[in-house]
């Protein structure tokens, strides 16, 4: 993460090492937020209409990823993967469909994510694998999907390459939930994940991966959290950087 806060001596304390194993328990709540970016400016909502991010998509500003690459894990190969980032065109405002990861799957159980995976070798590009892995996952089909374009690449700490396929997609859609993979979908208003005041900074003190950064935008949905946080956030973050270009 470029530019990182320091951890402060009263807020930040050392941390079990991270390994394979205790990633499938690691309780992301439990470590110290080290800053808030209430300062920065949020994106206007004139910017995030769909004609709008058609534009942006179309002439593209210099701008400079903030989060491209989470520490290694020893022991995993590099894959390719792509995530579709859906923007959900409701009438009174965008928003993003995300997903609950089963708490099954060997990889980043139980977390929020976006509907995405493994590239295929008989997949045709980038995008057709983001929404090959959309409709796998959540049954979102691509007669409802308008892909605008892609972010740059976001390499997890399970060294997953991952490519994040910006889209739009028109409601009217019904999902279907693999329950292999999926345990719950719903959306967040794309507005609070482009306000900077709801991006929290977590940090670790320590060595290698026992000293990470991520941020994380905590969201109340209803009776329950869903608590964005590590690649997602991460990707998220460089759509906002992306936008406020």
């Amino acid at each position: 993460m470029s530019a990182p806060v320091p951890p402060s001596a009263e807020t930040a304390q050392p941390s079990e090492p991270i390994n394979a194993v205790s990633l499938r328990t690691f309780d992301p709540h439990r470590v110290p937020v080290v800053a808030v970016d209430s300062a920065l400016p949020a994106v206007e909502f004139a910017r995030l209409t769909a004609q709008a991010l058609r534009e942006r998509f179309a002439h593209p500003p210099q701008w400079t990823p903030e989060v491209r690459r989470e520490p290694k894990l020893d022991g995993r190969m590099p894959a390719k993967a792509a995530v579709l980032i859906p923007i959900v065109q409701r009438p009174q405002a965008p928003t993003v469909l995300l997903t609950e990861r089963s708490s099954k799957l060997s990889t980043h159980s139980g977390q929020v994510a976006f509907p995405g995976g493994r590239v295929d070798p008989t997949d045709p590009n980038i995008a057709a694998a983001a929404m090959r892995e959309a409709w796998e996952e959540v049954g979102l089909s691509a007669d409802h999907i308008e892909v605008l374009g892609s972010l740059p690449t976001y390499t997890t700490i399970t060294s997953f390459e991952v490519t994040p396929v910006v889209a739009l997609v028109k409601p009217g859609f019904e999902l279907t939930l693999n329950p292999y993979e999926v345990a719950d979908a719903f959306e967040v208003p794309l507005h609070f994940l482009m306000n900077p005041a709801n991006h929290r900074r977590h940090a670790m003190v320590g060595e290698g991966l026992n000293a990470r950064q991520w941020f994380s935008m905590p969201y109340q949905d209803g009776p329950h959290e869903r608590f964005v946080w590590g690649a997602t956030a991460g990707m998220l973050r460089n759509f906002y950087r992306f936008l406020i270009a």
